[in-house]
């Protein structure tokens, strides 16, 4: 896989997934989920004109871009400027609501004063290893690429002049292909068209890129009836009614009725483009939510994000109660939440958004804790008992094992294996991690006290419901005092994130908020607040995440830094503050209203992961808190 580590843009629906970069070249294609399967290694477009060679769309010398996604839509649009051939090309690109299909529209303009003869080329290299072999097939006018499991299809309505099945790569450049083989054991095979645009006239065509699933419908048979299906389809009206679902959905999920405020309007492009990105990270059938479109699948700058981490999740489904996707938060709980739990009733690091689960290293004892927690945040805003009931055996074994854990732990037994941080990256024990089970026993204890009534006609289950708050109060107390004892640092005069390294670390909010298990008012933790300003926060005003923080190149703001510190300002009061801290992350955005896992401090663009879920969904949190005080 080569490495691709930007996303510019993302589009799709909910089952076809595709991330583009600023020049408009596709990088990825997922189906049916936002996490697997991916398609493309590369795929390539170019035009020869007259006796040219090849002129690659997305990465030229004499090539001028601009690119934008169409207002309030998941509909991208870049417009390609060859300015030696004066050649302007628009390219649209988008997956239309009820059909799996990229459908990318391409306007050639000829603004020069000379007759073109263009020859349309793509290359198309798509994913291979030794169990899915994949080869190339020449058929219904459609270059179809193969294996076991599934094929890539590339056609259009009009008819191609060439095909090259083999050798692509070779010849590709000199805008010519061709050669007598229909079909192929190569992964990359290429597709041509022509067309004969005279001067100030222009020319259009339309690829389809369909990803069909051959154990639902056979290449050699069915396949056929799915392209001739997809030809003829009505791309203008297709592109509209994209268009119209697209705002539609972003109008009737402005519940915080931001868009009607007279603000600023990077703050509006943020919101709604948070808004479009929600359903496509979203499994439609299990909840699950990844963390963002993957950028290193080789990890050679980390260990790949296209998963779901519940405690990601469960941040992610307050953003979603917030915009009126409150559907798509509980089927996380009720569903996704019900598979992916271990017998024991914990939850392993990370998974597939399907639930199955995903490769890890460790387990965090706070993804555990996070569900539980999350489950009654969620509550509160659906205030639905039924599900509070329908869930509560899953939340009580987690909960039951969290008791395990902190037993093992102020008795020093040792029966648990060490639980990595929030960071991923220290093994023990972390104050951000415990404060996580603070949280999802209080959070357990409201859910009792809510459903014991629904059990009145059964005195067993009463009186173990009883049995369990009298438990959970007692550890409720052990737990806060073992945090003060253990992670308060008197040479410091902060709490630490952990008793090894004994780093500030901006998680050390998490007592605070979300968790509750220390207040802004208390000195300990106005000492610690003041020790985080003195320590991590950047010339710029951003937030890096802990003390010596070197992760991609080092000292580079998070925007859930800043945004976790927007949260505890707003705790305590210091509206200004967060408002600084919320314009941080706004200014930070990408044109296209996109936020990064990190910001790079000299250009306050995003500087690693584009589009992280977790970003945008701190971003939409702190901004429902703003709008209820009326801030903005």
């Amino acid at each position: 896989m080569i490495n691709k580590y930007f996303n510019d843009a993302i589009i799709g629906n909910r089952t076809v997934t595709a991330s583009f970069s600023k020049t408009g070249e596709l990088l990825r294609l997922y189906s049916p989920t936002v996490d697997y399967k991916q398609f493309i290694e590369r795929f390539n477009v170019g035009v020869k004109i007259n006796d040219s060679a090849m002129i690659y769309l997305h990465n030229d010398i004499n090539n001028a871009y601009n690119q934008e996604y169409s207002q309030n839509t998941n509909v991208l649009e870049t417009e390609i400027l060859n300015t030696y051939f004066n050649l302007r090309v628009l390219q649209v690109d988008f997956v239309p609501i009820k059909d799996n299909v990229l459908i990318k529209q391409y306007t050639f303009s000829n603004e020069s004063n000379i007759d073109f003869d263009l020859n349309f080329l793509v290359y198309s290299q798509i994913m291979t290893n030794l169990n899915n072999d994949t080869c190339g097939y020449w058929k219904n006018d459609a270059l179809i690429q193969y294996n076991h499991d599934y094929a890539v299809c590339t056609f259009a309505k009009e008819e191609p002049n060439a095909v090259q099945i083999n050798g692509v790569q070779s010849n590709i450049m000199e805008g010519v292909i061709g050669g007598k083989d229909y079909i192929g054991m190569s992964a990359d095979s290429a597709i041509s068209y022509n067309f004969k645009i005279p001067a100030r006239k222009k020319a259009s065509i339309a690829l389809y890129v369909y990803i069909n699933d051959n154990n639902a419908k056979c290449l050699l048979n069915e396949l056929d009836n799915e392209i001739e299906r997809f030809r003829k389809l009505d791309i203008k009206k297709e592109l509209e009614d994209t268009k119209k679902y697209w705002k539609k959905f972003v109008k009737e999920h402005d519940k915080m009725g931001i868009n009607k405020l007279d603000i600023d309007d990077r703050i509006k492009q943020v919101y709604n483009r948070s808004i479009l990105l929600f359903p496509l990270v979203t499994n439609p059938i299990t909840g699950g939510i990844s963390a963002g479109i993957e950028v290193d699948e080789n990890k050679t700058k980390c260990g790949r994000y296209s998963y779901c981490w519940p405690r990601d999740a469960v941040f992610i489904t307050r953003a979603l109660d917030a915009v009126g996707m409150g559907e798509d938060a509980e089927k996380f709980y009720s569903k996704f939440c019900k598979i992916t739990q271990s017998k024991n009733g914990m939850w392993e690091q990370r998974f597939y958004t399907d639930g199955k689960l995903a490769p890890a290293w460790g387990y965090q004892i706070d993804e555990t804790a996070s569900v539980i927690f999350g489950a009654y945040e969620h509550y509160k805003v659906c205030k639905d008992k039924a599900f509070l009931k329908s869930n509560l055996k899953m939340l009580e074994n987690g909960t039951i094992y969290l008791e395990k854990y902190i037993e093992d732990l102020l008795n020093k037994t040792g029966k648990f294996r060490l639980s990595y941080d929030l960071w991923e990256e220290f093994e023990g024990v972390s104050l951000y991690s415990i404060s996580a089970v603070f949280g999802a026993f209080n959070a357990m204890l409201a859910i009792y006290k809510d459903v014991i009534g629904m059990f009145e006609n059964n005195r067993l289950k009463v009186e173990a419901i009883n049995k369990q708050i009298k438990k959970l109060e007692v550890l409720i107390l052990d737990v806060k005092e073992f945090c003060l004892r253990e992670f308060y640092d008197d040479s410091k005069k902060s709490y630490v994130r952990n008793t090894v390294d004994k780093r500030i670390d901006i998680s050390l909010l998490g007592t605070v908020t979300p968790f509750g298990m220390f207040t802004s008012k208390e000195k300990n933790i106005q000492n610690t607040i003041e020790r985080i300003n003195m320590t991590i926060r950047t010339y710029t005003g951003g937030y890096i995440r802990y003390e010596g923080d070197f992760y991609m190149g080092g000292y580079n703001p998070w925007p859930i830094a800043n945004l976790w510190m927007a949260c505890y300002n707003l705790e305590a009061g210091e509206n200004k503050k967060a408002l600084e801290n919320f314009s941080f992350v706004t200014g930070s955005a990408s044109e296209y209203g996109l936020l990064g896992e990190q910001v790079n401090n000299d250009a306050m663009k995003p500087a690693w992961v584009i589009g992280l879920t977790w970003s945008h969904a701190m971003y939409i949190i702190v901004l429902a808190q703003l709008k209820k005080l009326g801030l903005i």
